[in-house]
């Protein structure tokens, strides 16, 4: 391959443990950075980012990334690729895609795709239209329509936002989970609805979290995918509705190829991340979300050999994308805290003793989402607000 030319800059938008491994994976290949995000955003804090551009407090995060992008355009950054790493950051490319690409690099996508795909219910539809399964899910605005579908509920159900973010603003959360109580499910989508929130009731799809693994790739216009990659769940906390916090790198033809069958019957085209669940009921594997953007399993991603945030810059500066042929089997993507209350969860119900949970953390090398020797501020100010925000929590609140 040529040298890599790497003239052109990246700018960063949000994210937490995804942007952060792509400051890392983009700064080492000598590739100049830039990041924006909130103060939790950990790659403004890489010795890998050039510079820095924190949103200010009390500033609405889309109106700060307009200002310093569309209305007042700094020089420096002219030119520049952009990659987001969040919900919030997807939504403000696609809204300004227009006025982004008379000045910077924008990856290719379908507008109303990547809405879409901020939709979980559209995603279900999208994804049931091309033949990948799916979980039975039913559309629902009122209590009333909940006692429409009464006799057609198979527990357990989740009541499940459209949108994540701003329903994890909200709540706390990403779902309700509702185990048999059907005076409960029409409990949550009163209360969803009464805050402004889109909802729809889902079926939860049986078993572990362990049942979880997803695929990555880029499809260009062309219909060319730059890269495959999958990996799988061990563990996530809160257990069957939060966020994974143990991963696992591993080669998966299944999972690729019903991510393949996704993206290239809808058009995709852009990043792209699916999550599926195998439903050990009929052995399929059903679709859970789609991703546009960076997630927070990056981190693994490029420790193991798959650099594709590389991978994507070469192909939108017109540069010989690198061919990721192989990538680590053996690599895990650990976050410590979060992992041990997963295991004090499935602890109390008998699922797995403190020798099966040592035992799987010891199996295999392991990194950690923010904190690496050679870049240690981002991982050790993780640490700090952890605590920060934990003391928060017990200490008597001021009257």
């Amino acid at each position: 391959m040529k040298p890599l030319d790497t003239s052109r800059p990246v700018i960063l938008l949000g994210g937490g443990a995804s942007t952060l491994a792509a400051v890392r994976s983009l700064g080492k290949a000598g590739i100049r950075v830039y990041a924006s995000g909130r103060a939790g955003c950990r790659a403004m804090r890489s010795r890998y980012c050039h510079k820095s551009i924190p949103v200010p407090a009390g500033t609405p995060v889309k109106q700060w990334w307009h200002r310093i992008l569309i209305e007042k355009a700094q020089p420096e950054l002219e030119g520049a690729v952009i990659l987001v790493g969040c919900d919030e950051s997807l939504e403000f490319v696609e809204e300004n895609v227009d006025a982004l690409r008379q000045r910077y690099l924008v990856e290719e996508f379908r507008p109303e795709l990547r809405r879409a795909m901020l939709d979980k219910q559209a995603t279900l539809e999208l994804a049931r239209e091309v033949g990948v399964p799916i979980p039975q899910f039913w559309d629902v605005d009122s209590a009333e329509d909940v006692l429409a579908i009464r006799d057609e509920l198979r527990f357990p159900v989740m009541v499940k936002p459209l949108s994540s973010y701003t329903f994890m603003e909200d709540f706390g959360r990403k779902l309700f989970i509702i185990q048999d109580n059907f005076d409960e499910v029409v409990e949550k989508v009163a209360l969803c609805r009464d805050r402004g929130h889109e909802v729809m009731v889902v079926e939860m799809i049986p078993g572990p979290d362990s049942l979880l693994s997803s695929y990555y790739t880029y499809r260009t216009p062309a219909g060319e995918l730059l890269y495959d990659y999958t990996k799988s769940v061990i563990r996530r906390w809160p257990v069957n509705r939060g966020g994974g916090c143990f991963h696992q790198s591993e080669w998966l033809p299944e999972t690729a190829e019903m991510g393949r069958r996704l993206f290239e019957g809808i058009g995709w085209q852009g990043i792209g991340n699916v999550e599926f669940k195998r439903d050990t009921r009929d052995g399929q594997l059903k679709i859970i979300e789609v991703n546009g953007r960076l997630t927070a399993g990056h981190p693994l991603v490029t420790e193991s050999g798959a650099a594709i945030d590389v991978a994507i810059y070469c192909h939108l500066t017109g540069q010989q994308v690198p061919k990721i042929a192989q990538y680590s089997g053996k690599l895990r993507l650990w976050d410590p805290l979060r992992d041990l209350m997963a295991y004090l969860e499935l602890r109390q119900t008998g699922q797995l003793s403190f020798v099966g949970w040592l035992r799987s953390i010891l199996t295999q090398k392991t990194i950690l989402p923010f904190f690496k020797f050679s870049d240690p501020l981002p991982g050790l100010t993780e640490v700090r607000d952890v605590i920060t925000r934990g003391f928060g929590s017990i200490l008597p609140k001021k009257r």
